[in-house]
């Protein structure tokens, strides 16, 4: 999502100053992890699509293989699409897997990619190097880490930058998470009327909930082989047939259902689906996965709880990527899933109205347990063990709440802590953990 974004950009910047009608050709250069694992996370396709003037949240999925195919049988890509331009795959986009980061880049982050247009004569029209940080977010080199940064933080009722003083501001106003996330939330649509603005916030969570939704019910009712070679196949349907033929009385089957809700996500985002960036794709089935077993199996569930979940959950999301990283390039699947985990825990508690001090000690619980996570995808691909890994991640984070939810007398580490643990432990981790694909599980399989 982050390269792709970025190729959009790249592309309305040539229309912005004008010189989209001189140009003549087109070059992408990706590195670091980008290139190591381009191909298995489809950003090869992401920056054809992009560069063609595709944007995530509006392409439809069913649409894009034709689009590609297009491209790739022509050797033409329109340029924000209108600019045609020869685009040959092979010499046009081109794989640094050598070099982590682009040489003459201020920024150094393992996500890079550079993208260069030009005119008659080989004239440098444009070059810009952005650098995808995670959560599909983009970064444009030099601008430094807080350009992804659209929103006003000085506008907001209750601007935050850690967990201490979220809770400080909470006891102070006598606010729950959810509440300060929900206020913050309203100040940046800029709507003069609080309640319209607070019915706007409620009813954008539900279309998300319903795209999850919509994401879940494909990959419970899908079957076959996940594209990319490993020829995994999809398991949430068989699942989900099995749980439903069983009998009533297995005290462990919510915990089952989790796993199919996650495995469901996690295989659609595999095949090149739509699914939600919560907080990563790689890490998009552990939070509607925990919201689809709140509203099934917990005693008392409504929409009202379902919003508090969702608003305490963007609140601990925030803080993971202000404080630390959510790429899984940077600081491993910890960053990914186990920020999924720690999200979900926190947000559950909410749900079920548990104070602002369990909501913290949730998703610490949930983070604390992840450090350490590698990245290692078999063949760069989001399959082995990522899909499994989100059914653990959601699992563990029910787990997290119930832990915090029955615990009276407090704790010792506190959420701040474990997220500057988890951030320093991610530098030190070797690249090759990091989404590199070249240890670990990655590594030591046997080919078949």
């Amino acid at each position: 999502m982050g390269p792709m974004r970025a190729a959009y950009r790249f592309a309305t910047l040539l229309q912005k100053h004008g010189l989209l009608e001189s140009v003549t050709g087109v070059q992408i250069d990706l590195y670091g992890s980008l290139a190591l694992t381009g191909i298995g996370h489809g950003t090869d396709r992401a920056v054809i699509l992009g560069l063609a003037g595709e944007e995530p949240s509006r392409t439809d999925p069913a649409t894009m293989e034709v689009k590609l195919q297009s491209v790739r049988n022509t050797g033409i890509l329109k340029v924000a699409g209108v600019r045609e331009v020869p685009f040959i795959e092979g010499s046009c986009l081109i794989f640094h897997r050598e070099q982590m980061t682009p040489p003459d880049a201020v920024m150094k982050h393992p996500n890079g990619v550079r993208f260069t247009a030009m005119g008659v004569g080989e004239k440098l029209l444009l070059q810009k190097i952005f650098f995808s940080i995670g959560g599909g977010f983009i970064v444009e080199d030099g601008a430094g880490q807080n350009a992804a940064h659209t929103e006003n933080e000085t506008a907001l009722p209750y601007p935050f930058r850690s967990a201490e003083e979220l809770l400080l501001i909470a006891r102070r106003e006598r606010l729950r998470i959810s509440e300060i996330v929900l206020r913050n939330e309203c100040a940046r649509r800029g709507e003069t009327n609080t309640a319209l603005a607070a019915a706007g916030v409620k009813h954008d969570i539900l279309h998300i909930w319903e795209v999850m939704r919509g994401c879940m019910k494909r990959g419970m009712s899908t079957e076959g082989i996940l594209p990319g070679g490993l020829n995994v196949r999809r398991r949430a349907r068989r699942l989900a047939d099995r749980l439903r033929e069983k009998s009533s009385g297995d005290p462990l089957a919510p915990l089952d259902w989790i796993t199919v809700y996650a495995m469901a996500v996690n295989e659609e985002n595999a095949a090149g689906g739509r699914v939600v960036t919560a907080p990563t794709n790689g890490a998009a089935g552990v939070i509607p996965a925990v919201a689809q077993y709140y509203l099934n199996f917990v005693r008392g569930a409504d929409e009202e709880g379902l919003l508090r979940y969702f608003l305490a959950s963007a609140a601990i999301g925030i803080l993971y990527k202000e404080n630390a990283s959510i790429s899984g390039a940077e600081v491993g699947c910890q960053g990914e899933v186990g920020v999924a985990c720690s999200m979900a825990a926190g947000g559950l508690a909410a749900a079920q109205h548990a104070t602002n001090a369990q909501i913290e000690h949730a998703a610490e619980i949930g983070m604390e347990h992840n450090l350490g996570m590698t990245c290692d995808p078999i063949g760069g691909l989001v399959q082995i063990p990522c899909i499994e890994r989100n059914a653990m991640g959601a699992v563990k984070a029910v787990h997290a709440c119930r832990m915090a939810m029955a615990e009276t007398e407090g704790h010792k580490l506190s959420l701040d802590q474990v997220i500057k643990t988890m951030y320093e432990t991610g530098l030190d981790m070797q690249s090759r953990y990091k989404e590199t694909s070249l240890a670990g599980l990655a590594l030591n399989i046997i080919e078949c």
